[in-house]
């Protein structure tokens, strides 16, 4: 009689991946996620492995996730998948100090993002039309 399994997040033609701990701003990871959102998921991997954004190198890691978690745990097919989300949100910030001069300091603020990718099979019917 154990814990009752808890339900899935997404649809059952969607995968899920998350990538908790991406060490950059927000708003820098949300210019890389506006680049795939809504694309197929070989071009959205070409632009990542292509882009010239640090935080593309995170984004592409997440997707592969969301890639793999749909093929190996919800039997999907690869070649129809498309990026339906790619939302980014505030995770924690570190707080360092910098010396300064004549005894003062500064304070420096490290963010820390997430990165949330979903990935959706499409229908055979809509990739004819």
């Amino acid at each position: 009689m154990g814990k009752a399994k808890s339900p899935r997040r997404v649809a059952d033609n969607e995968a899920l991946s998350v990538g908790t701990q991406i060490r950059g701003s927000a708003q820098k990871l949300g210019l890389v996620a506006a680049l795939i959102r809504g694309r197929r998921v070989e071009e959205a991997m070409n632009i990542l492995s292509f882009s010239k954004k640090a935080m593309a190198v995170d984004a592409r890691k997440v997707l592969a996730s969301a890639i793999a978690n749909a093929e190996n745990n919800h039997n999907l097919d690869v070649d129809a998948l498309v990026v339906a989300e790619a939302s980014v949100g505030k995770s924690i910030t570190m707080k360092r100090f910098h010396t300064r001069g004549r005894g003062k300091s500064t304070r420096i603020l490290k963010p820390i993002s997430r990165l949330r990718i979903v990935v959706r099979e499409l229908a055979e019917t809509a990739e004819e039309a």
